[in-house]
Parts: structure tokens; sequence; C-alpha cells
């Protein structure tokens, strides 16, 4: 296995053994050819593992692990010379050399493993890291300095890559089959490994994902504990040909049982010859020789982006043109050639995990922005990583993943709304593990396929639940309104989730009523009957979201407000209002959105019920597609006033409620004394709790501002308007900025004009 400790070996004089600082400052121009001779090394790497996995088929994992070490052992002693080169190594050192020959070992031995379950493409795609996007990945989840927001995003990028291969990639034909890849268990070694798997009660291959995920982190922590080591015995190649030379030794007393108590699969190893000289040397040598240099000549960062995206591309492409060994001797030893090629198939779940994998690794391994942690750009003599900080590196960064999880449960347990979803998210998980365990314990295709339709619904609560924490996110630079819009846009999508879902249950209805199946109704009642109960407690807990919106004029909260004014030059001044009235609670649409989600699994749960009923007492199997067709209708009808209310918000729509109050508002401004006229008045609805406006008004050059303001605010307050902008400008404005009085009078004009158009038939006023 390959061995990266920094940047300790030079391509060119002066470049033997030394631990360098840093990065050699290489011009961009001169990088290209480090860059192409990277990514060729990292093909020829997928290729040698590939011929890896072909091998691992005729020959025992130990044995593979020896030659490749013994050929390794012997091209870096007659290359690097240990033994006459640098100075002597002390008792304590070979002591070190020793526990790191073993702990390679170890690694090895995992990898490989890993590579016979898994296939050589989800190998690559899951080992192959680079040790800064390990680390980056494990700063994000474990430490409050990860990084910020977009670690953050490559960290949830690569969980979501491994989580693709353990639910969605369907690489799992091997579990199919009576034989495991290594045959029955020929050997002590294997028998526990695979004895180990089937304790996780895994199959074979994701058992295999986790074992690779293991060996990544492990193999993370010898390279970052080599380092020093490194160091003190003369540099990182000297210490590489002396640790496969120990590991030769390790493990040639193992091989010689092996050869003695096991029966071969090998008719000749001569034949073997040109695999395992492509695998040593694509794998084991040229791949630590490349990065070696790579590493001095660029930054690491650069090294681990530029060598990422090829080996997974590769992978990917022999992934689905690999079919065979290489040489003609390989191929005729595979007795079930016809099966193998299906062994490992390129699925859509390992396709999307791939796209995870090269965005995730871009991300970790891309350096730190200004405000963020430095960049890490060497290793010092030590061995100590250094790290390159600028500005104001040491700002406050993004959270840990646990501390984060903490502090939103927190949050969630403290709010009405987000509380009740959370209470409600886990009964309805319960729920639906108990009917998935429940399925299978029975085998019941009704119960399996009613609890993945409930883990459909969860997705919904789940939604709902973060938009209602993340509306209580406080207002940020970026974001100045805050994420109050959230709970709007959360509603408007679960909304179009409910129509789509009525549509298609409306198609299906249509279908099953010109030729109705027959239905085996056996395990529909008690199904139906458990989720009813789950559905009307739903129905209780967040009944009073459907009548609080229908009631929003008349609800009241408490209120506070303050007023903030800005005089620049005489000439115009902003009052802002802020404050929550008796109308700021106009409409919360998320909380909408999951009672209707909630109400639409009832109604299919009544529908299924009477269906049931019909359809054993009676033998109506029509009842079935007309009760699905009864709730389609209901459904759409429900949800078109969500949307209806959510697109209006979305669209800054006048609040409906707050229409008349608004007009008649206006109306007492322009009879505010010392104000003349006012124009431009916008007022929208920003979420569930604001109602924000503005609007320019016209004063008289001896009036007191700040009154005017006081009793504008007022005003637009008791009308519902609790955030609020006012500017206010002066007849001297106009003539600093127009050189004539006339235009003052123009405005005014126009606001007269404006003052005439009152309503359209529809009663919609015009601003």
């Amino acid at each position: 296995m390959e061995e990266k400790y920094g940047g300790d070996v030079l391509a060119g004089p002066g470049g033997g053994g030394g631990g360098g600082l840093g990065p050699v400052d290489v011009p961009s121009a001169r990088l290209t050819k480090y860059i192409v001779l990277l990514c060729f090394t990292k093909f020829l790497k997928a290729v040698g593992l590939f011929e890896s996995y072909d091998l691992l088929k005729v020959v025992h994992i130990v044995q593979f692990i020896f030659i490749l070490k013994l050929g390794t052992a012997v091209f870096m002693v007659l290359f690097q010379k240990p033994f006459s080169s640098g100075k002597s190594i002390t008792k304590h050192q070979w002591i070190k050399i020793f526990k790191h020959a073993v702990a390679g070992c170890i690694i090895s031995l995992l990898w490989f493993f890993g590579l016979t379950l898994c296939g050589p493409l989800r190998t690559l795609l899951l080992f192959e890291h680079s040790d800064i996007v390990v680390i980056s990945l494990l700063s994000v989840l474990f430490t409050s300095s990860g990084g910020g927001p977009a670690k953050t995003r490559g960290a949830a990028f690569f969980i979501i890559a491994v989580i693709c291969l353990l639910l969605f990639d369907n690489d799992d034909l091997m579990a199919k089959m009576a034989e495991h890849p290594e045959g029955h268990h020929d050997s002590a070694l294997t028998h526990m490994l695979y004895t180990a798997i089937a304790f996780l009660g895994v199959a074979d291959h994701k058992g295999g994902v986790l074992l690779l995920v293991l060996a990544l982190c492990c193999k993370v922590g010898f390279h970052t504990a080599s380092r020093k080591l490194s160091i003190d015995v003369g540099g990182a190649k000297r210490l590489q040909a002396l640790s496969h030379l120990i590991s030769v030794l390790l493990l040639c007393p193992w091989v010689i049982v092996l050869s003695v108590t096991t029966e071969s699969k090998v008719e000749s190893w001569f034949s073997l010859i040109m695999p395992f000289t492509t695998v040593i040397f694509f794998v084991m040598i040229l791949d630590f020789y490349v990065d070696s240099i790579c590493s001095v000549k660029m930054e690491v960062s650069k090294c681990a982006r530029y060598g990422s995206v090829p080996i997974f591309i590769s992978a990917l492409l022999f992934g689905n043109f690999w079919t065979h060994p290489i040489t003609d001797q390989l191929r005729a030893m595979n007795k079930a050639a016809h099966q193998e090629s299906t062994e490992h198939v390129l699925s859509g779940g390992v396709v999307v995990s791939a796209i995870f994998f090269i965005l995730a690794a871009n991300i970790l391994s891309s350096p730190s922005k200004r405000g963020q942690k430095g960049t890490l750009i060497g290793y010092s003599p030590e061995g100590t990583p250094l790290y390159n900080f600028m500005g104001d590196a040491f700002q406050h960064s993004s959270q840990s993943i646990p501390k984060f999880i903490k502090d939103s449960l927190k949050q969630i347990l403290e709010e009405n709304d987000s509380r009740q979803i959370f209470y409600f998210l886990c009964l309805n998980l319960l729920f639906t593990f108990v009917e998935l365990f429940y399925g299978v314990l029975t085998n019941s295709l009704g119960l399996i396929s009613d609890g993945f339709h409930m883990l459909f619904d969860c997705s919904a609560l789940v939604m709902g639940l973060f938009a209602a924490l993340m509306s209580r996110w406080k207002a940020t630079r970026i974001f100045s309104y805050g994420y109050g819009r959230i709970e709007i846009l959360s509603g408007f999508i679960n909304g179009l989730f409910l129509v789509v879902i009525a549509f298609f249950v409306f198609m299906e209805s249509v279908a099953r009523l010109i030729d109705p199946p027959e239905l085996d109704t056996h395990m529909l009642t008690p199904v139906s009957v458990g989720g009813l109960i789950v559905n009307l407690i739903g129905i209780c807990a967040f009944s009073h979201a459907h009548t609080h919106t229908h009631g929003a004029s008349q609800g009241s909260c408490h209120s506070s407000d303050h007023g903030h004014s800005h005089h620049m030059h005489g000439h115009s001044d902003h009052g802002h209002g802020h404050s929550h009235g008796s109308a700021g609670r106009g409409m919360n649409a998320n909380m909408r959105g999951v009672f209707l989600h909630v109400l639409a699994d009832t109604l299919g749960s009544i529908g299924v019920i009477v269906s049931t009923i019909l359809i054993e007492q009676f033998g109506w199997f029509i009842a079935d597609p007309l009760c699905s067709l009864f709730i389609a209708v209901l459904i759409f009808l429900s949800v078109v006033p969500l949307i209806k209310d959510a697109c209006q918000v979305l669209l800054l729509r006048l609040p409906p409620e707050n229409e008349k109050e608004l007009h008649i508002a206006l109306e007492k401004i322009q009879k505010v004394e010392g104000l003349i006229s006012y124009r431009d008045p916008h007022f929208w609805r920003h979420s569930a709790s604001i109602v924000a406006g503005t609007i320019h008004i016209q004063v008289t050059s001896d009036v007191l501002e700040q009154r005017i303001v006081q009793q504008v605010t007022g005003i637009l307050k008791d009308a519902g308007v609790n955030n609020l902008t006012i500017q206010v400008e002066k007849e001297a404005y106009f003539q600093h900025m127009s050189g004539l009085s006339t235009g003052f009078h123009d405005v005014l004009a126009m606001t007269k004009q404006m003052e005439s158009m009152k309503y359209y038939k529809d009663g919609t006023y015009i601003m």
C-alpha cells in the first residue's frame, strides 16, 4: 500500500531525503506537466486495482499482499539503498519501523478484503481519497472549526455518497450466490472476516462498504502518525523501503503455512508474473513516487483535487467496460467467467455516489476562504502541519455537526409548532418501522409497501420541521430579512407534492374503474386502522394551523415596536417601524402544508377501510378505485387554497386581510398636519408574522419630521404593518435635485392622480 508523508521527495539536485517545509514555488505554466502526470498515474492505478480484483479470485489475500510487498521492497531497496545511505537507525527507531510495518499490513488486509467484497469500482470510490479530504470531513463532523458552510456542504455530500452505496446500490448479486468470492472459507482469516461481516447483519457488499470506510480512516491516521517517523529515519522513501522489507519478513511464515495447509487455485504462477508486475508498479510504486513529487511541486489541496477526478472517472469507465483479466491464462482459470461480469454491476446508486464523491472531494480539498481556517501549505521538519492564516482567519466559524444537532433539537422543543411536528414525526417513524419489521417477518408485501409509503410521508414532515427551525434563524448580512419566508416556500413545495400525488391517484383510479382488479384484503384492515389512529393524532395536533389560518384577522398576540430615523443633509430621512401586532399571524403555510399531508393520509386510511368493508361484505371491487377517486379530488380541492395563498405571498401581493385597513390608513395619512402628500406605497406579507411596507411622504419645510414619522408609523401599525420604512422628502430636496421648484408640484399632481384610482370591480386596490 502506498504511503505519502508530504514534501520530502524533490525531483532535482539536492532532493534526496530531507523534509521540506512546504511545496516548492513552481510557476503555474510549469504545473501542467505535473497535473498531467498525476492524472495519468491515477488512471494507471485504477487499471491496477481492477487487475488486483481479478488476481484475488485465484490468489489468497495474504499471499497477494505478500507478493505486492515483496515486489515493492525489492524495487525500493535496489533504488533507494536504505542501508547504505542516510544516518544509522537506532534500536528505538527500528521498533517504530516494525510497528509501522504491522500497521501497514493490517490496513492493506482491510483494503484488499474490501476489494473482494465490493469490487474495484466501489473500492476506488471509497478508499482513494486524499488525507486532506478525510481530515476536513472529520473536522466538520467533530470540531467547531470545520471551515464554514462550504466544508459542511462537502461533508454532507460525502455522507450522502456513502449512504447511496449502502441503501441505493443494487450490487447484492454476490449475496445470492452459493459461494463467497474466496470460495468456501479456506482459511481461518477469511472465516473470521466473513463472520464479522455476518455479525453486522448486512450483505457482503454492504459490509465491504463499511470495512472500506474504516480502512480509509485508519489509513489517514496511519499517514499522519508516520510523518514524524519518516523525518527521523531520513525521509519517507527510506521508511517506505524498510517498512515493506519488514512486512515481507512478517508475512513470510504465514504464507508458508497457507501454502502447506490450503489448496491453491493457481495452476501456473509463472503466468501471473505480468499481472502482478502491473499491480506492483501501478498501485504500489508509481502512485507513491508521483504523489510525493506532486505534493512538493503543488499545494496539497491541488494534488487532492486534480487526483480525485481522474481516478473516479476511470473507475466508472472501467466498471462499465472491464469484464475479463488481462492475461489469457488468468481468464482460463475463472471457471464461472459468465457470472463474473455481473458480480459488481454499474448501478444507478453507484453513479450517483460517484458524482457526490467527486463534489465532496473538490469541496473538502479546496483551500479555506478568507475568514475561515488557513490553507495547509506543508509540514514542518517535525511533521507538524503548517497553515497560512489570512486576515480575519480567527473569526468564528461554523459549528460541528453534533453540536448543531444538539442546538437544533433544543430549538425544536422550545417552540410549539416545531415541537408538535417533531413528536408526530417520531410517532410516524415508529409506526413505519413497526410496519416494515412485521412486513418482513410475515413476508407481507402490503405491509412493506405501506411502510415505505409512510416513510415518504415522513419526508414531508422532515421538510416542515426543518422549515420551522430555519424560520427562527437570525438574520445575516446576506439574508438581511432572516429566514422567515422559508415557511412559505415549504408550504408551497408541500402543496405541489400533494397535487402530484392527487394527480397520480386520480389517473390510477380512472384506469381501475374501467377494469377493477381483485384485491387481497387480508392485511388491509389492521394496517389501515393503525395508520388511521396515527393520523388522527396528527389531525388533532395540527388542526390549529388550519383553523388559525381562516381566523387570522381575529388572531392576537403580544406586540412591540421600535423606531429609527436618520437625517442626511436636511433633505431626506428614513423612519423604520417594526412591530408584531394583531395581524401578524396571517398565514403559516408550512403548518398548513403539514396539516394537509396528514389530512390526505387520514382520508386515505378511511378510504381503504371503507373499500375493504365493501369488498369483503359485497365483493364490490370497484369500491377501491371509487374511494381513491373521491380522495384524490378532496386532496386537490383542499390544497389549491394553500398553493394560491403561497403564490400570492411569494409574488409580494398586498395581504388580502389588510387591504381595506391599509386603504383607510392611507386616507388618514393624507390628513396628517404638515404632510402634503405621499407616493410609492408598497405593502406585502414577508412571512407568517411580518407584514412589511415602504412609503415616501412629502412634507412642508417647517414641519418636525420625527413627529410626522411617528404619526404615519402609528397609523400603518394599526392597519397591520409591523415592518415599515418611511422616507421623508421636503420641497428643498426637489429644488436641490432638479434646480426647479416645478418638480415638486409634478410629484404632487401625480399623487393626486393616484388618489382617484380606488378599486377595480374585483375589489383590488391599486397603489
